[in-house]
């Protein structure tokens, strides 16, 4: 007698842990919206308060510009900035200690990316509101919080750009006993100097980004003077903010595309 075989996707306990999540998921999705509390009559007139903001928010007040925003937006700039500097200058000896070809010693690799980490895992305004308790409200709180924040992306890119270096010229330069800053500038940097100057410009391109909203806080930044118009409801003010904001984001993303293009 000949047997039938019938084609099946999935095994019966591949179906039933499918299943399983697929329950969960549902189940996930009742619980928060339970939790949330979505308030129907707010959605209802979600529309018409749209429509009544966008009319507040129009004419923009351009004349607002060289007043209130200038200097706030050139403020994120340099918090950007320094910001990616001093994220460098922390990630660089971070991103040596990770890179287990270079250091050899498991727990370094392992603090070094607990460092790396730590860093990545606090959001940019949770560090803006540390050090603005810390040093208080301003561009130094800001700095410091986007330095930070920063040193794990950037000590993350460099350690695996290391970890991938050829070791050959390293070889030969350890086979011709070069000392190791020579090791380090000859026979690594030539290698991920590409790989650095891309982390550089695509965490600044962040940065610039970032900077916008930690001055929501008061760490300084085109964010305060976008707080401080929402409080006064100067809704043709916070347009122009807004419009800044955009600008100097598409702006950045373009600087940093060209400059990309002809270094790397």
């Amino acid at each position: 007698m000949t047997k039938h075989y019938e084609w099946q996707r999935f095994t019966p306990a591949q179906r039933l842990a499918r299943f399983a999540v697929y329950l969960g998921a549902v189940m996930a999705l009742v619980a928060s919206m339970r939790t949330v509390e979505i308030i129907p009559e707010f959605l209802y007139d979600a529309p018409t308060q749209i429509a009544d903001l966008f009319t507040r928010m129009w004419p923009i007040d351009t004349a607002h510009y060289a007043v209130g925003v200038h200097d706030a937006l050139i403020e994120t700039l340099n918090i950007a900035t320094l910001g990616t500097v001093l994220a460098l200058l922390m990630a660089f000896p971070v991103g040596l200690m990770a890179a287990s070809n270079i250091t050899k010693i498991p727990a370094l690799n392992w603090f070094a990316k607990l460092i790396l980490v730590s860093s990545r895992s606090v959001n940019s305004l949770v560090w803006a509101i540390l050090f603005v308790a810390i040093f208080g409200p301003g561009a130094l709180a800001g700095t410091v919080a986007i330095g930070f924040r920063s040193i794990g992306f950037c000590g993350k890119l460099l350690a695996e750009a290391l970890e991938e270096c050829n070791p050959g010229p390293i070889e030969a330069l350890k086979a011709a006993g070069a000392p190791w800053p020579t090791i380090i500038l000859k026979g690594y940097w030539p290698q991920v100097a590409p790989a650095f100057w891309g982390i550089t410009l695509f965490r600044w391109d962040i940065n610039v980004r970032e900077s916008s909203v930690i001055g929501l806080v008061g760490a300084g930044g085109i964010g305060v003077a976008l707080d401080t118009a929402m409080n006064l409801f100067n809704w043709d003010q916070v347009s122009l903010i807004l419009l800044c904001i955009f600008t100097i984001v598409i702006a950045a993303e373009i600087f940093v595309t060209k400059v990309r293009e002809r270094i790397i």
